[in-house]
């Protein structure tokens, strides 16, 4: 069972995600940096374990602004430079193939920036991709047939449940479950409320490979103790 910081960065600075209200996200205060700077923070996660990975969130170029692309060049030379999964807000065919074809990076295709099925169905068998199905407190978000066709999913798949993320209020595991079920042999990643050692046991007894974690890493309620033991 894999266990993968997020790190939401939003003007150049990691800020700490709240129910996917990205007008309430305000720059991270955590025990593990003394700043919000995207490399102190990774660094201080990495104090914490030895995470190879990162799942970057790129809010502002989700929602249409310049993307944070110093940010991400400062971690990607990081020591033991990490593996980044990057939502970028990815939906045109020339910037995702040129992200995929950029090492250390592996682009997220998020639902919610999706106009149809297009470049899902274009890219799928690329081992680089990284498709998140993005579900917000109003339910899914994107084309319906990312949902409902799973023929169409990549290797790995992100359950993203927004309206969880930095609640401290538990997985979604009934959705966890009914995705697992439609995904076959694919990996599937859950994305949001995850509190502690006991929801990384019970995602791991439901076949999830891995999740994104940041406020239980922050917050102390996952340590470096228990994920030693996990293996993540």
């Amino acid at each position: 069972m894999r266990i993968i910081p997020v790190l939401d960065l939003k003007g150049g600075e990691v800020v700490r995600a709240e129910r996917g209200d990205r007008d309430r996200y305000r720059p991270i205060v955590t025990s593990l940096s003394a700043s919000s700077d995207p490399v102190a923070v990774a660094e201080g996660l990495r104090r914490l374990h030895p995470f190879s990975t990162f799942y970057i969130a790129d809010l502002d170029a989700i929602e249409g602004r310049a993307p944070n692309s110093a940010a991400l060049a400062r971690l990607r030379t990081m020591r033991d430079a990490p593996d980044l999964w990057v939502d970028a807000g990815l939906a045109e065919d020339e910037m995702l193939a040129a992200a995929l074809a950029e090492a250390g990076i592996n682009p997220v295709l998020g639902s919610e920036s999706q106009r149809d099925e297009v470049l899902l169905r274009r890219f799928r068998d690329h081992p680089g991709l990284i498709l998140s199905l993005d579900f917000f407190a109003d339910g899914f978000r994107g084309p319906p047939s990312l949902l409902d066709q799973p023929e169409l999913w990549p290797q790995r798949v992100i359950v993203m449940t927004l309206a969880k993320v930095g609640s401290a209020a538990g997985p979604d595991f009934a959705r966890l479950k009914q995705i697992r079920a439609k995904a076959g042999s694919r990996l599937v990643i859950a994305a949001g409320g995850v509190r502690g050692e006991a929801d990384i046991r019970e995602l791991s007894s439901l076949g999830i490979a891995a999740a994104l974690v940041a406020t239980s890493l922050h917050d102390g309620t996952l340590t470096s103790g228990q994920m030693a033991l996990l293996g993540g």
